[in-house]
């Protein structure tokens, strides 16, 4: 089993990484929580992995953070959620924002992940009640976010912005603060 490569940044194509490892690419699919805070190419980079083996494959998925890669495991172990939808749902929430969304038995907001139904959505809290939140370890600084914070960090990485830069503009923020005012006030403070 691979656990974790240390290396250079060779390439980098979304989802997809090259990881040079002493002149060995390894090929990693990455959540774009991961992807956006990689380094940039030719800079070393250190990823958490999880190898998955198949008839026809052998596949390797990489994480900067031990609490996404212990939430993609635990997203592979439901039923009809494969590597590819895991994936989806780390690159559409971040591991507070799912953690958040499966205490609150929120389908509406895993329903906003591309590709997750609303069939889908209501497996997932079911499958993941107890398994996220207080028992998962959150990454460093992440804190769960309202419904509007949430709806404002994915509109500002949306604009290009990293999930740390959203995160810093979040905290600046009131915390009953409207959708629409946050992003202006967000994006203010992103600008100076």
């Amino acid at each position: 089993m691979i656990g974790r490569l240390s290396g250079r940044l060779a390439a980098k194509s979304p989802p997809q990484v090259l990881l040079d490892v002493n002149g060995v690419g390894y090929e990693l699919d990455v959540p774009m929580s991961t992807f956006y805070n990689l380094p940039a190419l030719g800079e070393p980079a250190q990823l958490l992995t999880h190898l998955v083996v198949r008839e026809d494959a052998q596949l390797l998925y990489g994480f900067l953070t031990e609490a996404e890669r212990a939430t993609f495991r635990e997203l592979v172990k439901i039923s009809g959620v494969g590597p590819r939808t895991a994936l989806a749902i780390l690159s559409g929430l971040s591991v507070a924002e799912l953690a958040a969304a499966v205490s609150r038995q929120d389908s509406a907001r895993l329903v906003k992940v591309p590709g997750i139904g609303k069939k889908t959505a209501e497996r997932l809290l079911l499958e993941l009640k107890g398994k996220l939140g207080a028992d998962l370890p959150l990454a460093a600084g992440a804190v769960a976010l309202s419904d509007a914070q949430a709806d404002i960090t994915q509109a500002l990485q949306a604009l290009g912005y990293n999930e740390r830069e959203a995160q810093a503009a979040i905290k600046a923020l009131p915390p009953d603060i409207g959708v629409s005012d946050g992003i202006k006030q967000a994006l203010k403070a992103l600008n100076r």
